[in-house]
């Protein structure tokens, strides 16, 4: 695959596409050019080498780099941080106080990811790094972080897709970086000016109730821009916000039917398809377009972690 330079969002902001999945466009880590050098989300460990070599063009080296956010542990968003924070000598990661000791300790992560990811887990997502603690800072809902003389970054606790998510405020672009709370943004169609967002409800902690507020907390702050993990920014925040809570209601109303059928994930996972077509195509976009690559992967996955909580219900 050919390495992209950074895409430069603003005077202090870039994105470095990681290359997950072996896939352009798919997600991203942010770089912070402000006096304490930051990157927010590192994406799988082979996203690693792709996250260098950026901060490389920019004209940094790994000493410089101060702090290293997740948003959350999920592995293709902090799976890299061993791996990278082993070069990074000067720098701490951030990470919310209920995925500290799994970034100390990796096996439980690894092993759910390595349950929905079967014979693919190891060539996404290895190495898995353990973190030593003293390398990890901890924030929680209200918490902030200077990194600039004028930039003071502040902690929200958005749970809903993981019960270990942070969303991170910058006061300066008056954004917040969301992870997958908000959910997910496609930049293939916006190639093509199509805006179009999805929740995403991975298991095994998905929380549609939690996820609503979350989401409806981000919507009264006004917001001029929104960081997704998968990908890159966006500045039609009240399109964003609201298009992921509607989907969400269709995600939860497919599933519920689903469940009540007596059927599984496949069955949901083909019928959110057959509903993110229809939307699609009145937006002209072919269902033989690329994206679809993505989209599949996502309402697989997403369908797993609904019926997962439906099941979780009866318990």
């Amino acid at each position: 695959m050919e390495e992209k330079r950074p895409l430069k969002l603003d005077n202090r902001i870039y994105l470095i596409d990681g290359f997950d999945l072996g896939v352009a466009d798919r997600t991203g880590s942010y770089v912070i050019t402000e006096e304490k050098l930051t990157i927010v989300e590192t994406g799988p460990s082979p996203s690693i080498k792709h996250i260098k070599k950026g901060l490389e063009t920019l004209g940094y080296q790994l000493t410089d780099v101060a702090y290293i956010v997740v948003t959350h542990i999920h592995l293709d968003h902090a799976g890299g941080a061993g791996l990278l924070i082993r070069d990074c000598p000067n720098a701490k990661i951030v990470v919310h106080p209920k995925g500290e000791r799994h970034l100390i300790n990796p096996k439980r992560l690894a092993a759910g990811a390595r349950a929905v990811y079967g014979e693919s887990f190891s060539e996404l997502f290895d190495p898995i790094v353990p973190i030593d603690a003293e390398c990890l800072l901890v924030k929680s809902e209200g918490d902030v972080l200077e990194i600039g003389p004028n930039c003071v970054l502040e902690f929200w606790d958005t749970p809903g897709h993981a019960k270990h998510h942070l969303a991170i405020f910058d006061p300066v672009s008056n954004g917040l970086f969301v992870g997958d709370t908000a959910g997910i943004r496609y930049q293939q169609l916006a190639n093509r000016e199509v805006d179009f967002f999805l929740p995403s409800t991975s298991p095994n902690q998905f929380d549609p109730n939690r996820m609503e507020e979350s989401i409806q907390r981000m919507q009264t702050k006004k917001l001029d821009r929104l960081y997704f993990g998968h990908y890159n920014m966006t500045e039609t925040t009240d399109l964003a916000l609201r298009q992921v809570l509607e989907w969400l209601d269709v995600f939860m109303k497919e599933g519920e039917q689903v469940v009540a059928e007596g059927k599984g994930y496949d069955v949901l996972a083909e019928r959110l398809l057959a509903r993110v077509q229809r939307a699609l195509r009145l937006k002209g976009v072919p269902d033989d377009h690329e994206v679809y690559i993505l989209i599949n992967l996502d309402l697989q996955v997403s369908a797993l972690g609904i019926i997962d909580y439906f099941k979780k219900l009866k318990q």
